[in-house]
């Protein structure tokens, strides 16, 4: 399935494979899928998932998928932190629209959501 989306004035390509359309409509809630852009020492795109609603800015694609865009980073830089990752805060970006990506691919695969972002056609 191919659809559009609206964030932030700008427009994001949606493709859900056919085993996550599948996937969705077996669901009995909403999946919130939330394109994660990470700045720190690095920088690094993910796509989360969540079976409640985290995010305040939600676009739904169907009556089942809901999607935001959510550019974060490290409250502090180093590895003296617990946890697979360091505390997160909300990434104030200046321009946010320039930083919303152009596509996002969905796919659920042994069992699990996957999915990908990316800010060129």
């Amino acid at each position: 399935m191919h659809s559009q989306i609206e964030i932030s004035g700008h427009c994001v390509e949606v493709d859900l494979s056919r085993a996550a359309q599948r996937a969705l409509a077996q669901q009995e809630q909403v999946v919130f899928a939330e394109m994660e852009l990470y700045f720190s020492c690095l920088i690094r795109k993910k796509v989360r998932f969540y079976d409640s609603q985290m995010a305040v800015d939600i676009v739904y694609v169907t009556d089942k998928l809901g999607v935001s865009f959510r550019p974060v980073m490290t409250k502090v830089c180093g590895t003296n932190y617990e946890g697979d990752e360091p505390p997160l805060t909300d990434f104030p970006i200046r321009k946010a629209e320039k930083f919303i990506p152009k596509w996002l691919k969905i796919d659920f695969t042994n069992g699990e959501w996957c999915g990908d972002f990316g800010f060129v056609s």
